[in-house]
């Protein structure tokens, strides 16, 4: 028998129930304590499942940005592309009208060069036209006498001659004009 340690005295049937009882609490204790740690698995599947099914949509999502990103990037490399071939473009125009440009320049600068050349003889050309001008004006002189002698009749006779009074017979008359 067993001595009942609270009244100190032997209870042979109070043993066997404490037994049982003390059996049937280690085995409720037990699986009080399993019934949790055989859920504790299914609950860190569950939640890893979910973590899983998250991290998938958010790779999905991540894709799909990048694939985006991918055709802007390409849109705008298209655009710039455009871009370049119109400035090309532009720019061997803008070079064909220079050379254009260049070649008239080229062209054109003798004529330049003689018309600054004109404009620095302009004022003695001037002088030299209008002197001709009065000379025309004047007109030639009149032909009455043989030896063109001076108005008023006085003096030596006039003639172009440049050399011996001997050849008078080869004398022009003395005439103003232009022959230009």
């Amino acid at each position: 028998m067993a001595a009942n340690p609270r009244r100190g005295t032997a209870d042979p049937a109070g043993s066997a129930r404490s037994r049982t009882a003390a059996a049937g609490s280690r085995e409720t204790s037990w699986a009080a304590r399993a019934a949790p740690a055989a859920e504790r698995p299914d609950a860190a599947e569950r939640t890893v499942h979910a973590q899983a099914e998250r991290l998938a949509r958010h790779d999905q999502q991540l894709r799909a940005a990048l694939d985006e990103l991918g055709r802007a990037k390409d849109r705008e490399i298209a655009t710039l592309q455009e871009q370049l071939l119109t400035s090309e473009a532009t720019v061997h125009s803008l070079q064909a009208a220079v050379h254009q440009r260049d070649e008239l320049i080229r062209q054109l600068q003798p004529r330049a060069e003689l018309l600054q050349d004109i404009c620095r003889r302009r004022f003695p050309l001037a002088g030299l036209l209008a002197a001709l001008a009065e000379a025309e004006r004047l007109g030639p002189l009149p032909v009455n006498d043989p030896g063109h002698s001076l108005p008023g009749g006085s003096g030596p006779p006039l003639a172009n001659s440049a050399g011996e009074e001997g050849d008078k017979d080869h004398l022009q008359p003395a005439v103003f004009g232009t022959t230009v």
